[in-house]
């Protein structure tokens, strides 16, 4: 056995005999001592520690076990030196470290306990937690430190990503809640500006000066989309797409956005029946051309930018396919964009997905893209990974549910569109104010008869009354104060079942009750929306073509 497990044993043994009552167990341990070195050798590796002892009084370090399997040390004289463990020491945690030995020593304290970064052989860090037994002389001074050292990397990276989830959650919470107002007032200011360009007496130079303003609403309205993406909360308008089509149809974009220095290799799938995702398009095009960029950024000197769309299979027996993914058993969509640029560090890979979260320079980011990203992958039901070493590159892949292909489109004449003006007689509901009048007046002009209301009760008062007229669509809000948009139509539908209905909302689903949701065949009008989306939406509604 090593001198110093054996003193170490002895120690403990004299401190238990001290105390009576433990006797038996002082006994025991002397007993165990018995077996020789292979039981404790035994015990050292199923714990995979490094054990360390460390002589206060003449600075010497003793090693029993763990020097080269935990931290990958060969034996040497410098290792058996305190000098040789203090300069592992991460530089940012020696201090703290000093100051708690100090502060153990100078006490009548029996244990030290300490978590610190120490660096291996291989030059990586790896966070150690060390429960130490302080012996002390007959003065009462420290003469000995010994305990094992911990590998609790793991535990602080989980630790540090369920933060970062609360965090993003927390933000998310508040970018929802945020983004659904201002796409009221964004609503409001889209409206008014196509009721006033619609005018004729409006041109020239105010002409010109409502274009900037209803430019400018535009231009918000990304922004809450990208927040309310971030949020998962955001309104997605899916449609069904063939994942080579949408990878070809943005190549010339591609080419034209990164330069002639960056060279793009397209590896698409080469199934016959197609391999189709339902996601919103513009969504997943801006992630692609984000990736793109920040692909780009990474090659400063020129390099090459690999896309490859494929398949990928799930059950509940194969591994996932990237770190951190949670797929269901099923069939995805995947879409892989790879570059040969920088790369990134462990450091940044751990906070890529952050919102505001960003390592370029204060001209050339926005902070919100990758975390954009993350939130409109995992709304749509799929997941974003990121794989990278410095100087080895990066390489991003998506996975969507793979989806059945649509049915052919029915061919369409030219003109055969029906104009947008109608005489049906349209309920709004919608709590508020600026919205819903805007809503009554475009609807009006186009020949409409429309009633309005600011909540449900008001909506049952207005076509209670016998003779009051037939309502034959219903455009509402679906989150409103005392009764949703989805139970007042559950409710007209039961009295009016030939009631078409149209909900509007500025985020939906995962931030409303699940009683309040609409059903997926349901018509859906998302906020912000123009003079003309609102005219278009509710004429299709009416004709039963959505």
């Amino acid at each position: 056995m090593p001198t110093a497990s054996l003193n170490l044993t002895r120690q403990l043994s004299r401190k238990t005999n001290e105390n009576g009552s433990k006797a038996q167990n002082a006994t025991r341990l002397e007993d165990v001592s018995a077996k020789g070195a292979d039981y404790f050798e035994i015990i050292a590796q199923a714990t995979n520690d490094a054990v360390r002892d460390w002589n206060v009084k003449t600075g010497t370090l003793i090693w029993p076990h763990g020097l080269k399997s935990l931290l990958g040390y060969e034996r040497s004289a410098a290792t058996e030196k305190i000098g040789f463990w203090f300069n592992q020491i991460h530089p940012e945690d020696i201090a703290r470290i000093q100051d708690s030995l100090h502060e153990a020593f100078a006490s009548s304290d029996a244990h030290w306990m300490g978590e610190y970064r120490f660096l291996r052989a291989d030059g990586e860090y790896t966070h150690i937690l060390e429960r130490a037994l302080i012996f002390r002389d007959a003065d009462g001074a420290a003469a000995r430190v010994v305990g094992p050292m911990m590998d609790v990397t793991t535990r602080k990276q989980l630790q540090a990503r369920a933060c970062r989830s609360q965090r993003m959650e927390a933000f998310g919470q508040l970018a929802g809640g945020v983004a659904h107002d201002f796409n009221n007032f964004l609503t409001t200011i889209l409206g008014y500006s196509d009721l006033l360009l619609s005018e004729a007496a409006v041109k020239g130079q105010v002409s010109g000066q409502i274009k900037e303003i209803r430019d400018a609403a535009g231009r918000a309205s990304e922004l809450t989309n990208h927040l309310l993406a971030f949020s998962r909360r955001q309104a997605l308008e899916p449609t069904v797409l063939e994942v080579n089509k949408l990878i070809t149809d943005l190549e010339q974009t591609l080419l034209r956005l990164l330069g002639d220095n960056i060279s793009i290799a397209c590896h698409l799938h080469q199934l016959k029946e197609g391999a189709h995702m339902k996601v919103d398009a513009g969504q997943l095009t801006q992630i692609i051309l984000n990736l793109a960029v920040n692909a780009r950024d990474a090659m400063r000197k020129g390099g090459d930018l690999t896309i490859e769309t494929s398949t990928l299979k799930v059950s509940p027996e194969t591994q996932q396919p990237c770190v951190g993914a949670d797929l269901p058993p099923g069939e995805y969509v995947a879409i892989t964009v790879a570059d040969n640029g920088s790369g990134m560090s462990d450091e940044v890979k751990a906070r890529l997905f952050e919102p505001f979260f960003t390592t370029k320079d204060e001209a050339r980011h926005s902070g919100l893209g990758l975390a954009t990203s993350y939130g409109i992958v995992r709304q749509s039901g799929g997941h974003i990974c990121a794989e990278s070493a410095l100087g080895e590159g990066t390489t991003f892949r998506i996975f969507l549910p793979r989806v059945a292909a649509p049915p052919v489109a029915r061919y369409k004449k030219a003109g055969s569109r029906k104009a947008l003006t109608g005489t049906e007689t349209v309920l709004v509901l919608e709590d508020e104010k600026s919205v819903r009048h805007l809503s009554v007046r475009v609807l009006r002009n186009l020949g409409y008869k429309v009633l309005e209301a600011a909540h449900g009760d008001d909506a049952k008062r207005l076509i209670a009354p016998r003779g009051a007229p037939k309502i034959d669509l219903l455009l509402a809000d679906m989150v409103m104060p005392e009764m949703s948009g989805r139970h007042f139509a559950d409710w007209l539908q039961k009295t009016s079942p030939q009631t078409k209905v149209i909900f509007i909302s500025g985020y939906l689903e995962e931030s409303m009750h699940p009683g309040d949701r609409r059903d997926p065949e349901m018509c859906f009008l998302a906020k912000p929306f123009s003079a003309d989306q609102l005219a278009s939406k509710v004429r299709e509604a009416l004709d039963g073509e959505v």
